[in-house]
């Protein structure tokens, strides 16, 4: 059971945002696209008991910890996690069939994986979530071409460093990627640390 000390610190807010943000009180699917140590999805499973959440990860020494959280808290509404390449079409995505999930969450994958990730996602999400299923996204952004405070400059400057494929995207290019797959950006939430909650409904394109 691997321990991300940021996770543990934003579960809580995020778990607030789907509360907030998706319905409570009939069955639905969730899928989690790069779920890391799985203290994200247990905590929500904990909560949003209503929704069967599926956990993904490309890493596996993640996917041994998801299956380690899964085990350790007996949940009945976690499936078994499944490998799954954001960068790859969703027909590579473990067998998930189009339009049969109802919320997407990716927590933290957009500013540290190649633009590639980032476009699969929003192409997968479009093809796999139900007409007006819900994508919701979280981490650090740019607004407007700018990057606000200085620690998220200094945050995109380590990430470039580190790899020249990563780094903050900005919003309003993500929500034009987005509507290509008929998503668009329907509310944008502060949260702590600088961080921000996309929340992108799937529209029709006629």
């Amino acid at each position: 059971m691997l321990n991300a000390a940021a996770a543990e610190r934003n579960k809580e807010p995020i778990l607030a945002v789907l509360q907030e943000s998706v319905n409570t009180g009939r069955p639905l699917q969730a899928l989690e696209i790069s779920s890391g140590t799985g203290q994200h999805v247990t905590h929500f499973a904990q909560s949003l008991r209503n929704i069967i959440w599926q956990p993904s990860e490309f890493d596996r020494q993640s996917l041994a910890s998801i299956e380690a959280y899964r085990a350790h808290y007996q949940l009945p509404n976690v499936r078994p996690a499944i490998h799954l390449d954001a960068s790859l079409p969703y027909q590579y995505w473990g067998g998930i069939p189009p339009e049969s999930i109802d919320l997407v969450v990716n927590i933290n994958m957009i500013h540290i994986s190649p633009m590639a990730c980032t476009e699969g996602l929003f192409k997968g999400a479009g093809a796999v979530l139900k007409p007006q299923g819900l994508l919701m996204t979280y981490g650090p952004y740019a607004v407007n071409g700018q990057i606000m405070p200085q620690s998220n400059i200094d945050f995109d400057y380590s990430l470039r460093q580190r790899n020249s494929e990563w780094g903050l995207r900005d919003i309003s290019f993500l929500s034009s990627i987005a509507e290509r797959s008929g998503l668009f950006l329907e509310k944008i939430m502060d949260m702590p640390a600088n961080n921000k909650c996309l929340l992108f409904r799937k529209e029709s394109l006629v």
